[in-house]
């Protein structure tokens, strides 16, 4: 397998990531199973290994794993999600990220992580509390490099400014979601990525589990995703796209799943696409996709029935700012809504 540059970091990376959310409590609970998926993983020449201090047990079945193995791998985590009910134990205050970290170290049971990533924008946080808080982490050795995931175009940019102003270090990498259904972080965050050297590491390269073939129109859906209260699974305007690229991929020789990774390696502002197999099985034809090379005539296929920088609809999981999701910060009292 080849390698990417992650970045301007130096570090190189394959071109498939390998998703650990799913190995653990999530997915595969089978901890015997979750090994061989990452020991085969690394065997297939995959050397980029991302999780989050949120997904169950992941961060202790891939501590444990990579027992032995730890030197040949990057390791990525993330953190900023719930870790109990204590108020003060999520978000992107330096409090609860010194705290993060060290929990994060003994799970994964090594003594730094290669990239450490804030999951989710914290409105409630200033950018240069969290950016001098991870400055100190890699100062100190206990952090190699650090990104954002999901974070809008203009916050990445305040944060590069900051970085500037105040001498801390940069976010190197950003992670958002990219596949064929979900295109939009080609206006702005691709370019922007590219513009400030930093990497990215795209998740749901398969839409949400939907470009796999298993999703079709007037279809019963039995997967272990549908079994989710994901509203994007059941939505018609997704299944008639995917109606119109069975055939695309047909016509190229490839398996609905070959195609949709092949494209999202295709852009020359990826370096990483993270895959989430549950299965040994699933890891296989995944890791086959890694020869699929697509030509400009399917790339042109793919384009026709959606359009670039665009979303036919948005993954439940997406992040949304608090401004669309809260009513009453985008409403005027009601006595102010009028000129008058």
């Amino acid at each position: 397998m080849q390698h990417r540059t992650l970045g301007r970091t130096g570090i190189k990376v394959s071109p498939f990531a390998l998703g650990a959310m799913s190995l653990g409590g999530f997915g595969t609970a089978d901890r015997d199973e979750a090994t061989r998926i990452i020991h085969r993983s690394l065997d297939a020449g995959i050397n980029f290994v991302d999780t989050a201090d949120m997904y169950a047990d992941s961060e202790e079945v891939v501590g444990l794993a990579l027992k032995g193995r730890r030197d040949d791998v990057v390791l990525a985590t993330k953190f900023h999600g719930p870790m109990g009910e204590d108020p003060n134990r999520r978000g992107n205050s330096r409090r609860w990220i010194m705290t993060a970290v060290e929990d994060s170290l003994r799970k994964l049971q090594t003594d730094r992580i290669d990239l450490y990533q804030v999951h989710r924008p914290d409105p409630s946080v200033d950018i240069d509390e969290t950016l001098s808080a991870l400055t100190d982490l890699v100062r100190s050795g206990k952090v190699r490099a650090i990104g954002t995931s999901s974070f809008p175009a203009s916050q990445i940019v305040e944060a590069q400014w900051m970085s500037e102003r105040r001498g801390f270090e940069r976010f190197r990498t950003e992670q958002p979601t990219y596949s064929i259904l979900n295109r939009s972080i080609e206006g702005e965050i691709l370019p922007l990525a590219q513009k400030y050297g930093m990497g990215t590491l795209v998740y749901s390269p398969l839409g949400g589990g939907q470009l796999t073939g298993r999703y079709r129109k007037g279809q019963p859906i039995e997967t272990h995703r549908s079994q989710m209260p994901f509203s994007y699974l059941r939505d018609e305007r997704r299944l008639d796209v995917i109606e119109q690229l069975i055939p695309v991929a047909e016509q190229a020789g490839l398996s609905l799943t070959h195609l949709a990774l092949g494209f999202v390696l295709a852009h020359p502002g990826v370096t990483s696409a993270i895959i989430g197999p549950r299965t040994e099985a699933q890891l296989d034809d995944l890791l086959a996709a890694s020869e699929v090379r697509l030509d400009d005539a399917t790339l042109d296929a793919i384009d026709a029935i959606v359009a670039p920088g665009t979303d036919v609809t948005r993954l439940d999981m997406s992040y949304q700012a608090p401004e669309v999701l809260d009513a009453g910060l985008r409403r005027r009292p009601l006595a102010e809504r009028s000129a008058a």
